[in-house]
């Protein structure tokens, strides 16, 4: 996954097109590369490593011109090196491309075209630039060729063309995101509203299988077929103060701590909503769909569904979605988890659910979104952006959906009190100096978090964490299926992490524990309630049964965070990762 930005207006680019990157380095963050047009000459400055320490050594904002594009990269196709890195130009020097996704066939058009073009870099995304070269010279007819273009490729992409000949930006969406934004005389596209919003609130969704060409003054949007395409221009609502880090030294801290306040924004915001799907869920068959922490999120959707609304549904990972399809038709609901709305294999979930005719139910929080726009309904987060690339607030929001959907279709189902909330999630984060001193416990090769019942996929929540952020192996597990095989694991002095709420399964984990502790386990307890067999206590407000994940989670977040810092890392940018895959 990458960021991309385009800008052509009044004002000089580069400027903003260097803060729109910075707001898009969660989508990738190995190297990075800024064009502008000036005085039909393109100047360009591109690096490996993350935007700010490029900037410092090539001063991004010293390139002068009124039209540029930007682009912030996640690796997928070429290793990362300058050459590999964005923006790519045509063999003439005249048309330069930043892009996101995978082009599949882009082997057979390399082919196709080395006898003819010099290409340089490994990358996919090179041979549109000297595809859309070799259209443009045979027709002198911008459209023309963007079309041709567009049907020669295969795969999920978006990108955006600056065209020295005419001046103008070309912006081509298949399956990857891209959003204009309008201002007075000016265009920003990019792949996050997020990177623009300083400058305008006023937007177009392109949708899959839309083209735009702009120049400062207009924009014209048509399809693959060249049908011409009206798109409404919508005011979004996003607050800049809710990109800044407020303070904090990481996002990823400033998104823990904002959960005594996101967990509230996120609660009775969808209820007319609610009662819509209430009849839907309840009559047909349930499915629900998510990838890594909303795949948690969904393990913990089906108890509380089996054990309050005496329905059962199927859980399934997204990657493995297309495993399932001949479960699915006209009677089947797909409830999809994503905190982007732009995860590949969501949305190629999606696109074979409508197939089926299948009624989609959206758990998002990118207004706006591919899946948004593709769902039957849709139940917002409105936790406000998440800049860091692991899930914190996002999935404490994810959960008070699901908490919302039992209560609608459960009257015995415990609601969610404001003030219990902001006093029980500050009790936690005071919790900061002790969960540094866990640090020391665990800094070991292996780590083992267990749980039981709605405690188990927090574990499995709290083990992404701590792999993603801290690069440590950490695994989770139900507590019952350590006696299966993996006890014999456990040594002496190995950290156990266990969640231990004073709930259904309290006593019987208290077992589980003794036993572990019996083969030199060293545990720490995520509770309400101490016990002797504890060797570390984390507290946790006492509440009811179900509600325990939305609290027991934060520590854990927190544990990955302050472990990242220990061992020098950056929390905001694991290795390898990039916030949503927006490509298979």
């Amino acid at each position: 996954m990458c960021g991309i930005i385009g800008y052509i207006g009044y004002r000089n680019a580069s400027s903003l097109l260097l803060n729109g990157l910075k707001r898009m380095v969660y989508r990738g963050y190995d190297s990075a590369g800024i064009t502008c047009l000036n005085n039909d000459t393109f100047v360009t400055k591109k690096d490996v490593g993350q935007i700010i320490d490029i900037n410092k050594k090539l001063n991004f904002s010293s390139i002068k011109g009124n039209v540029g594009i930007g682009h912030t990269r996640w690796a997928t196709h070429g290793k990362v090196s300058k050459i590999n890195t964005h923006p790519h130009f045509s063999c003439d020097g005249n048309i330069g491309i930043v892009h996101n996704g995978i082009v599949e066939n882009f082997q057979n058009i390399d082919k196709l075209l080395t006898s003819s073009h010099n290409i340089l870099s490994e990358t996919d995304t090179e041979i549109i630039c000297h595809l859309f070269e070799e259209y443009y010279n045979k027709y002198n007819d911008e459209k023309k060729a963007v079309l041709k273009l567009v049907n020669k490729l295969e795969g999920a992409f978006s990108f955006v063309l600056i065209n020295k000949h005419t001046g103008n930006l070309i912006g081509v969406r298949k399956d990857a995101p891209l959003i204009l934004g309008v201002g007075h005389d000016e265009y920003f596209i990019a792949s996050d509203i997020l990177s623009f919003i300083d400058y305008t609130d006023n937007v177009i969704f392109l949708d899959n299988y839309e083209i735009v060409i702009l120049n400062k003054n207009k924009h014209d949007i048509f399809d693959f077929k060249n049908n011409i395409v009206e798109k409404q221009i919508v005011k979004v609502a996003w607050e800049i103060g809710q990109i800044s880090k407020k303070g904090f030294e990481h996002y990823t801290l400033k998104e823990i701590y904002d959960q005594k306040n996101s967990i509230i924004n996120s609660i009775n915001k969808n209820k007319a909503v609610l009662k819509q799907i209430s009849s839907l869920i309840k009559n047909n068959k349930v499915f629900i769909v998510g990838s890594g922490s909303s795949y948690h999120v969904a393990l913990i959707a089906k108890i509380l569904l089996a054990k309050y609304v005496k329905i059962n549904v199927e859980v399934i990972l997204s990657s493995e979605f297309n495993q399932y399809l001949g479960l699915f038709d006209n009677n089947t609901v797909a409830i999809i988890i994503s905190q982007s709305g732009e995860t590949a294999d969501i949305l190629e979930s999606v696109k074979e659910l409508k197939k089926q005719k299948s009624k989609i139910i959206s758990i998002v929080n990118a207004f706006g979104s591919s899946l948004v726009r593709e769902s039957d309904y849709n139940l917002y987060l409105n936790c406000g952006p998440e800049i860091g690339v692991a899930a914190t607030k996002s999935f404490t929001s994810q959960l008070v959906i699901i908490y919302e959907i039992i209560s609608t279709l459960c009257v015995d189902f415990p609601l969610i009190k404001n003030n219990f909330i902001k006093k029980s999630v500050n009790e936690i984060l005071n919790l900061e100096t002790k969960i540094k001193d866990v640090i020391n416990i665990i800094n070991q090769k292996d780590v083992y978090l267990l749980g039981k019942g709605l405690n188990q996929p927090i574990a499995l929540e709290g083990a992404l964490k701590l792999k993603e952020l801290s690069y440590i192996h950490a695994e989770g597990m139900s507590i019952g299926e350590l006696k299966h095989g993996s006890l014999a694991l456990i040594d002496n002095g190995t950290p156990v992490l266990i969640l231990n709420p004073e709930d259904e399964n309290y006593k019987s984990t208290l077992n589980n524990i003794s036993e572990i502790k019996s083969r030199g386990g060293y545990i720490i307890c995520i509770s309400n309630k101490n016990d002797k067999l504890y060797d570390v206590f984390l507290p946790i407000p006492k509440t009811h049964d179900s509600l325990y994940p939305l609290l027991e989670v934060i520590p854990l977040q927190m544990l990955a965070y302050f472990y990242a810092l220990n061992n020098q890392l950056d929390p905001d940018f694991p290795r390898n990762l990039a916030k949503s895959v927006t490509v298979k």
